[in-house]
């Protein structure tokens, strides 16, 4: 056995295997129901000949058994979660009652997410989103009110596949009035009520949002300029309950019982982490930590040789179960990517900088860095459409002093709750570190960033690649040198295919609202807007599709003013809308008219809310609002969001 292992391309490891098949066949399953499967969602299963040779029949056999038969047992899971998912009340007004177990306080409003669901009298499962008209509404309070409530559907694609379903947030209601009829049982849910109102009692404004985020991972109520800069700087992780978070309180608590309780310290520490993770809603990163640091506790305890992707892989096992569509949330990838990445390049890295002398504490990090970057910066693109060029210098400054950031703002926050009238004093340290913390974000700018681009198959093909190309498969330096090139010239053409057009031309659709539709031919890029699009949305889609300059925004809406005041903040040459209205702008042309021509391209009004394209032999209508316009070759709506099309000569192509 000891002769097989050594031979073997990669170490014995059955747990990483089940993971895999676990995660393939949840990720297949949505990917096939949803038709957006494509060839390259097959490429990691190339990766199980190349591990498994030249194991014996009998461990091939068990390894691919496990894989096929936990990849079953992935899809079937999916397709159960899917099936609860579209459980409920039908859209419509209801009277809705339930428990307040997430909460965002904005200016005359609360924005809830409402759990232990009863409509009209019924007890259902999942959750609600609804605003609620006042401020006073806190975690725990039981709420009641009658709304427009939407029952969401997994049809609808976008926000509610990769936010929604991992969430088990089934509803929606239009914002109202309610009243407060109780409070939950719950002792975390009215801890997490009480922290809040004590921070916004001890600190100022800003200080006290950013602590409730440091410690609970809620980092809705901070302001939106000052999360977008923590998020282009690379360090939101910060404010994401995660494994920085849990693993300095793990280390903190084993440390503190390590004499009492010598050997089994990890215990009260495993206890701690768990609670605090509890408290946090169980987040995702949160619940991985937290078995991870409790598996690593007791190897150590009982003298065994701890194995960190089999921990890894552990947690994704007791995790995806309930809830396999977890895999499709930013957070899920995130965590586990950032992992795998460590455990997979952080030796690697480590001995290189070792030998050109580096720092001991500088090649540490850096070897961290970049091994956990190498898998999550393609995640990144993906779900958020930026990666940030700042992350390594600011991550170098901000991780080392998050233990006593972390533990200052905490233990400041226990003594505020056990003392509130001296809230005030005990908090008077986090405050000046959250200051500097607000000047640091305040006084400087991380708008650079890689942006303006879609990997589409290349995020998979960098996944693949990092896997094959690290020190855990074992290979000779000349085929591992030859294996680096050919994906190198690889994943240039497919970058090459996905944001190119060079030739006929290109329509891509938001997928997280429907809502835009961005043209492109080779010398021509346009973007298709209504009037329920955000800037905000706007931006994020252009950063995950186009980098460059809009040749020029078409509004389609029976609001056209409220649509062009989006379009006029993207820096396109012009903007177009049918009917002549008083816009007051100034420094963009707006242009109205029925038709207008760009480059090879014609567009004409139907009426305010259809537009025709045509060019290349094609004729490409957009109407967001649903309604088929007969003359076109290709329709778009909300449906259709997500998918990909080419068109040439009047053929158009799904990809």
């Amino acid at each position: 056995m000891e002769r097989e292992q050594a031979k073997a391309r990669v170490n014995f490891r059955p747990l990483v295997f089940c993971a895999f098949g676990l995660i393939f066949g949840i990720f297949l399953y949505f990917r096939i129901r949803f038709g957006g499967f494509a060839p390259s969602d097959l490429l990691f299963c190339l990766l199980l000949p190349l591990a498994l040779f030249p194991l014996s029949w009998k461990r091939t056999f068990a390894l691919l058994g496990a894989v096929v038969l936990f990849a079953g047992l992935g899809a079937g899971l999916a397709h159960l979660s899917a099936v609860r998912f579209g459980r409920g009340a039908e859209s419509g007004e209801h009277t809705v009652t339930g428990v307040v177990v997430s909460f965002t306080v904005n200016t005359g409003r609360t924005d809830v997410l409402l759990g232990d669901l009863a409509i009209d009298g019924v007890p259902r499962g999942g959750k609600l989103s609804v605003t609620l008209e006042t401020e006073a509404f806190r975690a725990g309070d039981l709420v009641t009110f009658t709304a427009r409530v939407h029952k969401l559907g997994l049809e609808e694609g976008g926000l509610v596949l990769t936010y929604d379903l991992p969430n088990d947030i089934r509803y929606e209601a239009s914002e109202t009035a309610a009243e407060k009829v109780g409070r939950s049982g719950n002792p975390l849910l009215r801890l997490n009520a009480a922290l809040y109102d004590r921070l916004g009692q001890g600190l100022e404004g800003e200080s006290a949002q950013i602590a409730y985020a440091l410690l609970t991972g809620n980092s809705h109520g901070m302001d939106r300029g000052l999360i977008g800069e923590v998020r282009r700087g690379g360090v939101a992780h910060i404010f994401v309950v995660s494994g920085l978070h849990i693993g300095i309180l793990f280390g903190t608590v084993c440390l503190v019982f390590k004499k009492p309780c010598k050997k089994y310290a990890f215990l009260p520490a495993l206890g701690a982490a768990v609670l605090y993770a509890a408290f946090c809603n169980f987040t995702v990163s949160s619940v991985r930590a937290a078995i991870m640091c409790g598996v690593a506790g007791a190897y150590r305890a009982f003298g065994r040789k701890y194995d960190f992707l089999q921990s890894l892989a552990l947690a994704a096992l007791l995790i995806l179960p309930f809830s396999p569509a977890q895999w499709f949330a930013a957070g899920f990838r995130l965590s586990f990517g950032a992992c795998v990445g460590l455990a997979l390049f952080s030796g690697t890295f480590s001995r290189a900088f070792r030998k050109i002398r580096l720092p001991a504490f500088f090649a540490r990090y850096l070897s961290a860095n970049l091994s956990v970057h190498l898998f999550t910066f393609p995640i990144l693109l993906d779900c958020f459409g930026y990666f940030s060029v700042w992350g390594t210098l600011l991550n170098l400054l901000l991780v080392p002093v998050l233990p006593v950031f972390f533990l200052t703002v905490l233990l400041g926050a226990v003594l505020a709750l056990i003392l509130p009238f001296a809230a005030g004093a005990i908090l008077a340290i986090p405050r000046g570190m959250l200051s500097i913390f607000l000047i640091l974000f305040s006084a400087g700018s991380f708008d650079f960033a890689l942006t303006g681009f879609a990997l589409g198959g290349g995020a998979t093909l960098i996944s693949a690649g990092c896997v094959v190309l690290s020190e855990r498969v074992r290979m000779r330096a000349s085929a591992r040198a030859l294996l680096a090139g050919a994906l190198a010239v690889l994943l240039t053409a497919v970058l090459l295919f996905q944001n190119v057009v060079f030739a006929g031309g290109r329509v891509d659709v938001c997928a997280e609202t429907g809502r835009a539709a961005l043209v492109r031919t080779p010398d021509t890029a346009v973007l298709v807007i209504d009037d329920e699009i955000s800037l905000a949305d706007c931006k994020d889609f252009l950063a995950r599709t186009y980098g460059g300059k809009l040749d020029g925004v078409f509004v389609i809406a029976d609001d056209e003013m409220r649509a062009i005041n989006v379009a006029a903040f993207l820096g396109a040459d012009a903007v177009y809308a049918r009917d002549e209205v008083a816009t007051g702008l100034r420094e963009t042309a707006v242009v109205f008219g029925e038709t207008a021509q760009i480059g090879g391209l014609g567009f004409r009004f139907e009426t305010r809310s259809t537009l025709v394209v045509t060019g290349y032999g094609a004729v490409v209508a957009f109407d967001f609002g649903g309604t088929f316009a007969p003359a076109a070759d290709f329709f778009v709506d909300s449906a259709d969001a997500g998918l990909i099309f080419f068109f040439k000569d009047g053929i158009i192509k799904a990809l």
